[in-house]
């Protein structure tokens, strides 16, 4: 028995997280919060055994992505969030699509893999946020605006 519970406790720390896991706890943490919060409230919010560094490190990135917010050089640092896990996702698509060449390619392909509900629902979302989309649609803080001409 000694061995397999020395095995558990081996394969809990070496337990890697999936790509932007971290970042979606520390915004659904924040999301949580009514008002800027420190680094710490974060922190002891995620009881991960995550150090104060790994926090600060997953914050700064998500601050990158423009979704949170920190306030100026006094201290402590507050953070707010500004996109909810939808949110930072479109900011990711976003930004794949800012870094291609041929936008009307990229959409053009994304959207001929959609589901006939996603295509559905997609259609649905251009039409309610009318010409020019922006952030104040239906993706609210967080979605990307459009770059469609008018008309």
């Amino acid at each position: 028995m000694d061995t397999e519970g020395a095995g558990d406790e081996r394969e809990s720390p070496a337990r890697r997280r999936g790509q932007g896991e971290l970042e979606a706890q520390v915004l659904s943490v924040l999301g949580e919060a009514t008002e800027p919060v420190t680094a710490a409230w974060v922190l002891q919010r995620l009881g991960s055994g995550l150090s104060y560094s790994t926090v600060i490190t997953i914050l700064t990135r998500l601050h990158a992505k423009q979704a949170v917010t920190r306030t100026g050089p006094g201290r402590p640092v507050l953070w707010q969030s500004v996109a909810n896990e939808a949110g930072l996702a479109a900011l990711r698509m976003r930004r794949l699509l800012d870094k291609q060449s041929d936008r009307d390619a990229v959409l053009s392909s994304f959207v001929s893999v959609l589901s006939a509900d996603d295509e559905e629902l997609l259609r649905s979302l251009l039409a309610e946020s009318g010409p020019g989309g922006g952030p104040g649609g239906p993706g609210g803080p967080g979605a990307a605006p459009t770059d469609r001409p008018e008309g």
